[in-house]
């Protein structure tokens, strides 16, 4: 194939080859999207139901459940269909959509992660000025931020990524269409390119990781030095199921992306994009409630009444 303009579709990396495993990774898949689906819609509707949850760290919260319901579903329903129909192709136009998607929810949710980590900051270091800082304009305007820095960061590299000019055939080797395999298939040094434009982004999600971490520097110094055994226990509370998702977030990441060539190889890609892409948006309910006496309660509340509605 000469060019990119001559691809019709992408031929997904499949995860077996047998009917068996094929029918076990749908299984598997369709538990994990369906834990997905109910941890992060329950956080939703329980914020936005309950007003005792009307708050920046819950909104921020609710806007997180939003991006991760929005990753999981752009990668993991084709993943099952293709493992269902025995089939790992996807279309050109497809594959340029799971790309843009990928990059607005994964891009926004760490602009996201770090303003969550703004919220605590303020929330713990600076408690006399939180209603002043954190106001519900404030808080639309950074939620608002970090969704359009998503959208113009997936702009910039899908647009990007779909320019270079493609000849090393038409195999994907992902469960979906990631950049870095897409530049795989690029002709010459044309990948340079958009290299290039990942390791500005590369640098920038290092100025956020760096602001998170000082963040949590001075909010455990602060911590450790209150008198009072139970508002250390609620710091902590409040602080580690977000450090937790960060963490897990983060490392899988920039493992993914980073990694030096001579760590490539397809079993390994497999499983740290797993790592990065479907785990963390079904254990970030999980996380976040597991701490959080107000959203179990809130949630137990949201169950009660659905199951009393049923009745």
């Amino acid at each position: 194939m000469s060019n990119s303009s001559s691809l019709n579709e992408f031929l997904l990396l499949a995860f077996a080859d047998t009917r068996e495993l094929q029918l076990l990774h749908f299984s598997l898949f369709l538990g994990i999207y369906l834990a997905a689906l109910l941890g992060n819609g329950l956080i939703i509707i329980a914020v936005a139901c309950d007003h005792r949850l009307h708050t920046p760290m819950y909104f921020f919260l609710l806007n997180l459940s939003v991006l991760d319901l929005g990753s999981i579903s752009t990668t993991v329903p084709k993943s099952m269909a293709n493992s269902l129909r025995d089939n790992s192709a996807i279309s050109y136009s497809g594959c340029a959509a799971q790309i843009f998607l990928c990059a607005i929810f994964m891009s926004a949710e760490y602009s996201l992660l770090t303003v969550m980590a703004y919220d605590r900051y303020v929330a713990i270091c600076r408690p006399l000025h939180y209603g002043t800082l954190m106001d519900s304009t404030a808080c639309v305007k950074m939620a608002a931020a970090a969704w359009a820095s998503g959208f113009l960061n997936a702009l910039l590299h899908t647009g990007n990524t779909f320019s270079i000019p493609l000849c090393q055939g038409n195999t994907v080797d992902q469960f979906f269409c990631e950049i870095p395999q897409i530049l795989k298939l690029s002709c010459s040094d044309f990948y340079l390119r958009e290299a290039g434009f990942i390791v500005v982004n590369a640098c920038l999600f290092l100025g956020c990781f760096v602001f998170i971490v000082l963040s949590y520097v001075q909010i455990f110094t602060v911590v450790l030095r209150m008198p009072s055994e139970q508002g250390r226990h609620k710091a902590f509370s409040m602080c580690i199921p977000h450090l937790a998702v960060v963490s897990l977030f983060i490392s899988t990441g920039l493992f993914a992306y980073l990694k030096p060539p001579s760590l490539s190889s397809p079993a390994l890609d497999l499983m740290v994009a797993v790592l990065y892409s479907v785990v963390p948006p079904a254990m970030n309910p999980l996380i976040y409630s597991m701490r959080n006496k107000e959203l179990k309660d809130a949630v137990k509340k949201l169950i009660q009444l659905v199951l009393v509605q049923q009745q």
